[in-house]
């Protein structure tokens, strides 16, 4: 009997049939039964509310269940009130329903999110008050930050490029260019707008305009050297060939001023040989092999290295501000090489200067980035060597072959790395080398 009473209908009935005995009561003036009656409608109509509230508050509960990501919300479904048991049927495929879209959604989230990060072009989503919405990770690195909420924290990196971004427009495409600790950053950005859900929203495309010209600019001088040697070893190989086959023959062993003549001419030839070899080098090098190696005792190697191979040359190196625990994860015998060449372009630099000083730093960024400082109180490169120092066989010495730079900024290149002069500092020239 008591699970039909606990029905909808059967608590309406009873609220009607109470209503109406209250009302023949009031008219029959029955007082004593109408003091029973009343109380008693009060109670059903008090029950008949608990049941319809009772609903209420399931909702209300299953919401904010699934607002707070609560996934073990369910309603017991074997209960005596078969209208109960319904409702809770129905709210538990409600929120079956609901926590599926919301967790389909956070994948497509994630999905989106790692197709941005993996692209190479810097992106940032902003809304009108400079909050950011969105961004990955080549964005961050473009900065040099690990963490951007808002605008005004590129203030960090510089002044230039937090005005370029409060006062970009959509449709417009610009240049900003600043200066940081790693150089002269050049970078494109191209703006567009997009509303989602009543909110105008910024999308910022970045791109490192520096880094793209470099990679074109030693691709194009990979080819040409390429191309270059081949032909030059195409002519070169017959000449020391066909002086080699001559000197065995009678004639030329008789005549003694033939016999120097082939000599020169055979010698000459392999010593071309061997030097269009050594730019081979430039195009064809291995692999990297990276291994995780502790940076202090790597630059130690490396002081102790350039006194021996210049003993002669009364140089100062300075190990400074280089962390026991630091940690770098590169080719080290690629980065010994690199290493090597701007030291004994810092040595020669300051060669004619009874107090030159060189001095290595070595520290690690809020991105884990590695960096290496080779600094000399040298002469001032002047800007128009400074833009062709990296560039394959430009040298400024006599017996230099140029490709010293150029071979280490390809090094480090194929290790997803970059080798850069910075902007003159005081009375130090600093070249950094960066290890991501």
């Amino acid at each position: 009997m008591k699970k039909y009473l606990n029905t909808f209908w059967a608590r309406l009935a009873i609220v009607l049939l109470m209503a109406s005995l209250c009302a023949w009561f009031v008219i029959e003036r029955n007082w004593l039964w109408l003091s029973v009656a009343v109380p008693t409608l009060i109670w059903t109509v008090w029950n008949f509310y608990r049941l319809y509230t009772y609903h209420t508050r399931k909702v209300a509960f299953l919401l904010d269940a699934i607002e707070n990501d609560d996934p073990a919300i369910h309603f017991y479904e074997q209960v005596v009130d078969k209208d109960a048991s319904k409702v809770n049927v129905i709210l538990n495929r409600i929120a079956r329903l609901l926590q599926n879209i919301k967790k389909e959604t956070a994948q497509r989230e994630k999905y989106y999110e790692l197709i941005m990060d993996s692209v190479e072009t810097g992106i940032v989503v902003l809304d009108d008050k400079g909050n950011v919405f969105q961004k990955n990770q080549k964005a961050l690195k473009l900065f040099g930050l690990d963490i951007l909420t808002h605008v005004k924290q590129l203030s960090r990196v510089s002044e230039t490029l937090k005005k370029a971004f409060q006062e970009a427009l959509p449709g417009q495409k610009q240049q900003v260019e600043y200066t940081t600790e790693r150089g002269m950053v050049n970078l494109s950005m191209k703006v567009s707008d997009i509303t989602i859900q009543n909110k105008a929203l910024r999308i910022i495309a970045l791109n490192d305009i520096n880094h793209e010209l470099d990679e074109r600019e030693i691709d194009s001088w990979i080819r040409l050297t390429r191309v270059l040697t081949h032909e030059m070893m195409n002519s070169l190989t017959p000449i020391t060939s066909l002086s080699e086959t001559l000197l065995t023959l009678t004639d030329a062993q008789k005549d003694e001023e033939l016999r120097q003549g082939l000599e020169t001419i055979h010698s000459t030839g392999k010593g071309l040989a061997n030097f269009v070899m050594s730019y081979r080098k430039l195009t064809r090098l291995p692999s990297p092999e990276p291994t995780l190696f502790d940076v202090r005792p790597f630059l130690e190697r490396m002081v102790q290295l350039a006194y021996h191979q210049h003993p002669s040359t009364p140089i100062s190196i300075i190990l400074e501000e280089v962390q026991s625990d630091l940690m770098a994860y590169a080719d080290e015998s690629m980065m010994t090489q690199v290493m090597t060449n701007l030291l004994k372009n810092a040595i020669q630099a300051i060669d004619d200067n009874p107090k030159g000083e060189i001095r290595l730093r070595a520290y690690c960024d809020e991105q884990d980035m590695v960096y290496i400082e080779v600094s000399n109180n040298g002469p001032k490169i002047l800007p128009e060597i400074a833009e062709q120092m990296f560039i394959p066989f430009f040298t400024t010495k006599e017996e230099g072959s140029g490709i010293g730079l150029s071979i280490s900024k390809q090094m480090m290149r194929l290790q997803g790395g970059s080798i850069s002069l910075l902007p003159r500092n005081d009375e130090w020239t600093t070249f950094v080398v960066i290890l991501n």
